[in-house]
């Protein structure tokens, strides 16, 4: 079946459980991925599925750290300001948002070159802060008030590997609307018993229901990730509604066993797409076969001692006064 013949999200009544999109994008020049994104939406069924006018839509990128595009540590810019300018097209009150681990929202976007951009278009940038205890697989976790508000939530990560978790994807990128240092605090609260940090991940992803996830994989990031790996060029847009849809997919594309994931062995049967042969592909296909050199991460503790969460903070404040005096 060729691409879009495939249909959207509302045409797939035979298999209508977990679909997932695959658009092919070769870079990052704006007129490709504003094709490649429109494509995306068409295929989902038209934004209008997803946001209404008025509604305020907060983009959730991957911001981790004041990294350029280049690096691959970051949502790219390019997927960022197109996605803003169709929820305006759309009549939606867009707004650009993350609590990142080293610096603050507006840094990273800095670095990224479209902080002037998105204040031009009249964006707001917005640092995730301002907790909301929230009660999440028994846990009293502090999400972002911005992010509890928003009528909806664009989940936008990247594809990258992960020195703890093997892979990050749809649903770890929420965990970046969990308020400031208290995510490496979880990091070390939860973070000897992997299946019980997981369950939180997937909890905090529940509680916030992204209305779509759209994973960045025009460049990825292999290795060592989510800061310390290389680029490299796979070429998609991976998205849908369903997160462990999308993860499979991502995992797909690059030879990854799916049960090698903690996250995806957590979810397994009891949230989301319960295995890969119930996720139906429409857009292009995925590859017959997976970029087989694609290099994983080697795995270090999840597990967060206190004098390296110490020396986060140290070093979080550090950087942040030196960006305040710039």
């Amino acid at each position: 079946m060729s691409a879009d013949r495939a249909g959207s999200f509302q045409q797939q009544s035979a298999v209508p459980d977990y679909p997932v999109v695959l658009c092919r994008c070769s870079s990052y020049e704006p007129s490709e991925v504003r094709e490649a994104l429109e494509r995306f939406w068409n295929l989902a069924g038209g934004i209008r599925q997803f946001v209404q006018p008025s509604d305020r839509v907060l983009i959730k990128p991957n911001l981790i750290v004041p990294l350029e595009a280049g690096k691959a540590a970051q949502t790219h810019p390019a997927v960022i300001v197109t996605l803003a300018q169709m929820m305006k097209e759309a009549g939606a009150r867009p707004m650009v948002g993350d609590s990142p681990a080293w610096g603050d929202a507006r840094a990273c976007l800095k670095a990224l070159e479209i902080d002037t951009v998105l204040d031009a278009m009249q964006v707001p940038i917005v640092q995730l802060d301002r907790a909301v205890r929230v009660k999440i697989d028994g846990a009293n976790v502090g999400i972002s008030r911005a992010a509890l508000e928003a009528d909806v939530i664009l989940n936008v990560p990247k594809f990258k590997m992960h020195q703890q978790l093997g892979a990050t994807f749809a649903v770890k990128n929420m965990f970046g609307c969990v308020v400031g240092k208290e995510k490496p605090l979880w990091h070390f609260l939860r973070g000897g018993d992997t299946e019980s940090f997981c369950r939180l991940l997937l909890g905090i992803y529940r509680y916030l229901a992204p209305a779509v996830n759209l994973v960045d994989a025009v460049i990825a990031m292999e290795g060592q990730g989510p800061i310390s790996g290389t680029p490299r060029h796979l070429g998609y847009f991976i998205g849908g509604p369903d997160p462990i849809a999308c993860e499979y997919a991502c995992c797909r594309l690059v030879g990854l066993e799916p049960m090698s994931l903690p996250i995806l062995r957590t979810a397994a049967m009891s949230f989301g797409c319960p295995f890969p042969e119930k996720m139906t592909v429409l857009g292009d296909p995925l590859p017959e076969k997976p970029c087989s050199d694609f290099r994983f991460a080697e795995q270090t503790p999840l597990r967060f001692t206190l004098p390296r969460i110490c020396k986060s903070v140290a070093k979080q404040a550090l950087i942040l006064v030196k960006n305040r005096l710039r």
